[in-house]
């Protein structure tokens, strides 16, 4: 059953206001999409990784539950948030981990057409992390696109509909976010 993104947004709109009840009717609108969006991150992450793609979904949501201060927009405001937060769940968990420390176990992440991590078993997702972050400093829309459609799973229309931007802009922030990682990237390693 698809729930209306007017649906969603109104939902969330009473919660912030203190609604407990909108809170119980939307967890189920949204748990699919945040689920899918878990799975886009966690098919990155390392084989050996522990966190399950529900337990990251729950933890995203818990963090989310508690985050009081957010004055959520709409529907589409509230899944950019969630990508985000989900992001920071894994590389803070990886940083935990030791992960950190330069040259452990480090895998080389090459960018191609689509901007996905190839087919190595054992991404460094710290060095993306702080390569975005920078990217993020110089230019902080391209940075979100990368991590909407990257991270996210967002399609184009989605993201230019979450930044407000057109899609054409977002084809453009993407493709010149995808050589600035790259070149990032290849000057870290």
């Amino acid at each position: 059953m698809q729930s209306s993104a007017e649906e969603i947004s109104s939902l969330l709109h009473a919660w912030c206001e203190g609604d407990r009840t909108a809170l119980d009717k939307l967890v189920p609108l949204v748990y699919d999409e945040l689920h899918r969006m878990a799975h886009n991150y966690m098919r990155q992450e390392r084989d050996s990784q522990t966190l399950q793609t529900t337990a990251l979904v729950n933890e995203a949501f818990l963090r989310l539950v508690k985050a009081r201060e957010i004055e959520w927009k709409d529907r589409t405001h509230f899944y950019a948030i969630s990508a985000n937060l989900m992001r920071r769940i894994l590389v803070d968990l990886a940083r935990s981990r030791g992960y950190k420390k330069r040259g452990s176990n480090v895998k080389r992440i090459t960018l191609d057409s689509g901007l996905h991590v190839s087919s190595e078993p054992d991404p460094d997702l710290i060095r993306l992390d702080d390569a975005l972050n920078a990217l993020a400093e110089f230019d902080s829309r391209k940075a979100k696109v990368v991590e909407l459609r990257f991270f996210g799973g967002l399609s184009v229309s989605e993201t230019a509909e979450v930044l407000e931007v057109s899609t054409s802009t977002v084809d453009r922030d993407w493709e010149l976010a995808r050589i600035w990682l790259y070149c990032e990237l290849k000057n870290r390693g």
